[in-house]
């Protein structure tokens, strides 16, 4: 079980480091991410530079890039802890992409997707957070920030068995928003819908 546990890590992190900003940018003949906009590699920044279209597609893709690996782990009856180091594998691999330089993104669509084989009444919840945060405050990345943090204990009221990989990470996401929480807390943060802006 270690080795299968091991090789699935692996090829999360293989599939985490497809960069879909980069690929649906030069698709659609748009300035590279990761230095336009915010140079943040995401779903977001690809909105502000392209428009909704690229961007949706770049959101399915990160999605599915977490989604993938977990839930083919998950039917070799791979144990729920090492679902989760899987999970973040496949996070790590879009935060530090191995064929685009390890420079990536904050990893909240894969992270997402990565819990998405829970449950669709935990990513119903999730997406609810999000879209209740960022209607109040218009923030992206505190909708990211409060829908993580929230979702272990969402984990917990619907199954509780995941708790801990889900928790494991949360922590990762919130840490790698570390920049964002300086700049919410300083009150520079970009609005999601501040074309323009160079800080997500």
């Amino acid at each position: 079980m270690l080795s299968l546990t091991l090789l699935m890590m692996g090829v999360a992190y293989l599939f985490g480091s497809l960069s879909s900003a980069v690929l649906i940018c030069r698709l659609y003949g748009l300035p590279d991410p990761r230095t336009a906009g915010s140079q943040n590699p995401g779903a977001t920044n690809v909105y502000r530079i392209g428009g909704r279209v690229p961007a949706l597609l770049v959101l399915v893709m990160d999605i599915l890039k977490g989604t993938i690996p977990v839930y083919a782990s998950y039917f070799m009856a791979i144990e729920p802890v090492y679902l989760g180091l899987i999970a973040i594998a496949a996070c790590l691999g879009h935060i530090f992409p191995l064929y685009f330089g390890f420079i990536g993104g904050k990893a909240v669509a894969t992270a997402f997707g990565a819990m998405l084989p829970i449950g669709l009444d935990l990513a119903g919840l999730l997406v609810l957070s999000w879209i209740v945060t960022v209607f109040l405050v218009g923030y992206s990345s505190l909708g990211a920030i409060v829908a993580v943090s929230l979702a272990p204990i969402f984990t917990w009221l619907i199954k509780p068995l995941y708790t801990v990989p889900v928790a494991m990470l949360s922590l990762l996401i919130i840490l790698r928003h570390k920049q964002n929480i300086t700049r919410l807390l300083q009150g520079t943060e970009s609005k999601i819908w501040d074309k323009g802006k160079i800080k997500e």
